[in-house]
């Protein structure tokens, strides 16, 4: 009886079979040398998706030293992704597999018989909890013995991803604070009286939000956010509106698209971490235009309710189920190019830990794709 799989088939070799595939594969000594002679993370693999060979660095990153504990699981079985254990069927057949790169890649390569590279964002089990990895995964078919097996090469480019981010998103950020820094500074030589103080409270606030997202991005990158201090400043839902509005004019996910930003017509004043609001309704609409075609509008609104704000941003694409599955997941995105997939995960990390929020999202081909933020004003 076959057993049920959302995405690679589930079936195994049985004990004797692997036994013979093993001893097969540990007798070459081209197969032996080659694990010897790579300096990353290998391993060889049968059709089934199962490892028959790694090499000591593997074995090292996976912190064992008996090669025998790993010999017939899958990859995702031996590095402990959450997900490996989903179905009866182990790794490759859960409905996170048709999203996974190393999956994608291993699949793909035997379908197409030829090497298959991808990235794959996925989270392991350890001994201290949790933990975010991405990798770089390369399938490579290869013909011996008359049998078919892959050369599965890893490397853990985690922390290559973290600076990328870091580049992609946080420079872009200080950039823009900082030349609404030295415009309002030479606007300052000139102004008098009341022009002149409202200049100088946008520079201390300018500061204080440059140097907030300095510590922030410093905390993210190091993957201590647990003692990010929050900054409470007083703000409104207009000022929140204007800021957004500026923050995209001139930006490029924006350009040749309309942002279609509903302002309240009473205003309404509250105390928050304006840094970090400012970062998840920003990711809200980031995400929105990235999915948006030319041409096409995203829609922005904000509404006070009993106890919360609701922030709200819309565009007409649809989320495939596959992949509204990870959509909180760090580093998780459909866009293979390095320092991506941390926007809708640091919306959820911020809005739900950090402000104690509630982060969630509709989608239909009726609807289109809807990020609401509630955030309790008693927080």
């Amino acid at each position: 009886m076959l057993m049920e799989t959302h995405f690679a088939p589930a079936e195994r070799s049985n004990d004797e079979q692997l036994k013979v595939e093993i001893h097969s594969v540990s007798d070459n000594p081209v197969i032996d040398g080659l694990l010897g002679a790579v300096g990353g993370l290998l391993a060889v693999l049968n059709e089934k998706r199962q490892i028959l060979a790694l090499n000591e660095k593997l074995l090292a990153t996976l912190g064992i030293t008996n090669a025998d504990e790993v010999l017939g699981l899958r990859p995702g079985e031996a590095i402990h992704c959450i997900h490996a254990h989903d179905e009866p069927g182990g790794c490759g057949t859960s409905a996170f597999c048709s999203t996974c790169g190393a999956a994608i890649a291993i699949v793909s390569s035997l379908g197409e018989n030829k090497p298959v590279e991808r990235m794959c964002a996925l989270q392991v089990e350890k001994a201290s909890g949790p933990a975010d990895l991405y990798l770089r995964v390369r399938s490579c078919p290869i013909r011996f013995n008359d049998t078919r097996l892959l050369l599965l090469f890893l490397q853990d480019i985690t922390r290559q991803q973290q600076w990328a981010a870091l580049e992609r998103v946080f420079f872009h950020d200080a950039n823009n604070l900082l030349s609404g820094l030295m415009c309002s500074s030479d606007m300052l030589t000139d102004a008098k009286g009341k022009e002149r103080k409202e200049l100088t409270d946008a520079v201390q606030k300018s500061v204080a939000r440059l140097a907030q997202e300095i510590k922030l991005q410093q905390y993210f990158v190091n993957s201590d956010l647990k003692s990010y201090q929050l900054l409470s400043q007083t703000t409104s839902i207009h000022e929140i509106c204007d800021e957004l509005e500026q923050f995209f004019i001139g930006h490029p996910v924006a350009q040749g698209k309309y942002l279609r930003l509903d302002r309240p017509k009473e205003d309404f004043t509250w105390k928050t971490d304006s840094c970090l609001l400012s970062r998840i309704l920003g990711n809200m609409l980031i995400n929105a235009f990235e999915a948006t075609e030319p041409g096409g509008d995203v829609r922005f609104w904000s509404e006070k309710q009993e106890g919360y704000l609701l922030f709200c941003a819309w565009n007409k694409a649809v989320i495939p189920g596959p992949i509204s599955k990870r959509i909180f997941q760090r580093n998780f995105s459909t866009k293979q190019d390095m320092g991506r997939g941390l926007g809708t995960y640091s919306m959820k990390l911020f809005g739900e830990v950090f402000l104690h929020g509630k982060i969630d999202f509709t989608t239909s081909e009726s609807e289109g794709t809807i990020f609401r933020f509630r955030l309790p004003l008693s927080a």
